[in-house]
């Protein structure tokens, strides 16, 4: 099958190399030339495991081509998926500006031949729809398109194996002919017998919208028990292993930490309360999740000022830039905000990130002038009054704890993932700050 993805951005080039992976011939557009030529040398303007190597092994047998050209793109492809960003509006609602640029230039370049435009951007509810009016509008002869969404799940850190092992695949679509296409897309999934749930436009277009809010939900949640347990004394490893364990509820998004962030469920949380207010249907745990993830924030900070006796001065390291392990991506990230509110209130950094550096130094270069990059971990504790670790990369886990305490002045070191083992840090003489277990005296015991 010949596919064209529009956009080479997270989403467009994970799901162009694993298409192309499945045996289709794939083109990847972008109107930045000096995207597609980037990518054309071989190399992947942002880190996730394994997509360089699945790129590259796809380019070289030919099933894989990026280039600028949409209109020729579009001419060879039977179907054609929107991969553009939609990047929030100043109401917080979606912006569909690319999705409807691309639209008016796919829609002349169609002729008679039957296409399937699917959806895999993130979209309010309705733009299916819409999608359809902005191409017959623009279309230059009687065009046969039908209109499909479907969402894209993929975590970073772990998107290939997402894409090639999903929980589901969701195909919105009126059409019969339409929906069998994109089950011969999938073919290789549902060889293997993965689920693929077949349903309207506007209830897929839902579904991912829901899915993005509920885990955003479940993480603030889980920080809100994780801060009344430093209150009360109870252990929020021992309570998120004991909910975890109820099959109605699932272990997964029960660590307590510094707030979500990243490229969808800050966007996502906002674009679905500000469709709520739009329909007269205010979604109140929606926003109430995005204020607790906000005051998360807060208080991580304020618990560092409070452990330091303020920060005029103090050097603080912090470990850990990208919003998630295993990513590049600093969208949002918790760290990025823990920064600049710590320059804001007097204190010099020293930073370390394994792969989001360069993101990091552009994303804080309003505070250039207070803050260092340093080689590693150990380089960004010299001198630190405290060391801060905001991102849970593997090597952050197995720190020398004896040769970072050698190397600061001072001894406050908060954990922000709770990725330390308590006991073991306070056995050394660290005064250990963390979220949701501060008062328990004990490692827990797990059989």
């Amino acid at each position: 099958m010949n596919i064209a993805i529009v956009g080479t951005g997270y989403v467009g080039l994970v799901s162009g190399a694993c298409f192309a992976d499945f045996g289709h011939s794939v083109v990847c557009v972008d109107r930045e030339t000096a995207r597609i030529e980037t990518l054309e040398r071989g190399e992947v303007p942002f880190f996730e495991p394994g997509v360089a190597e699945l790129v590259a092994k796809n380019a070289a047998t030919g099933r894989l081509r990026f280039t600028t050209r949409l209109g020729e793109a579009v001419q060879d492809a039977g179907v054609v998926l929107l991969a553009v960003g939609t990047p929030e509006g100043e109401d917080g609602s979606a912006d569909l500006s690319q999705i409807e640029s691309a639209a008016v230039e796919i829609a002349l370049h169609l002729d008679s031949r039957y296409r399937v435009i699917v959806t895999k951007s993130t979209v309010p509810v309705g733009t299916g729809q819409w999608l359809r009016q902005v191409i017959e509008q623009h279309s230059l002869q009687a065009t046969d398109i039908d209109i499909v969404s479907n969402p894209e799940f993929l975590r970073e850190g772990s998107a290939i194996g997402d894409f090639m092992r999903p929980d589901r695949i969701v195909i919105g679509t009126a059409s019969g002919r339409a929906a069998e296409l994109m089950r011969e897309l999938y073919r290789p999934l549902y060889l293997i017998e993965t689920p693929i749930l077949l349903t309207d436009v506007q209830s897929a277009e839902m579904i991912k919208c829901a899915s993005n809010a509920f885990l955003a939900m479940k993480v603030s949640f889980m920080n809100e028990i994780a801060n009344l347990c430093d209150r009360v004394g109870a252990d929020v490893h021992d309570v998120a292993r004991g909910m975890g364990l109820d099959k109605r509820i699932g272990a997964k998004f029960l660590h307590p930490g510094p707030g979500y962030g990243g490229s969808c469920f800050p966007k996502d949380t906002r674009a679905l309360a500000a469709l709520g207010r739009r329909h007269g249907a205010r979604q109140a745990l929606v926003e109430s999740t995005i204020e607790v993830n906000g005051r998360q924030r807060e208080l991580l900070v304020q618990k560092v000022l409070d452990g330091l006796g303020g920060a005029t001065g103090r050097v603080i390291a912090v470990l850990g830039l990208s919003f998630k392990p295993n990513t590049s991506d600093v969208r949002e990230a918790p760290a990025l905000y823990f920064c600049r509110a710590l320059a804001d209130a007097g204190a010099r950094l020293r930073v370390f990130d394994p792969v989001a550096a360069g993101e990091a130094a552009r994303a804080l270069s309003d505070i250039a002038g207070q803050i260092v990059f340093a080689a590693d971990a150990y380089d960004a504790a010299m001198g630190a009054d405290a060391v801060v670790l905001m991102t849970e990369w593997n090597e952050l886990r197995s720190l020398d704890l004896e040769r970072l305490g050698a190397l600061m002045s001072g001894r406050l070191l908060v954990d922000a993932r709770n990725i330390l083992d308590l006991a073991q840090v306070r056995a050394l003489g660290f005064q250990y700050l963390c979220t949701g277990r501060e008062q328990v005296s004990r490692a827990p015991e797990y059989v």
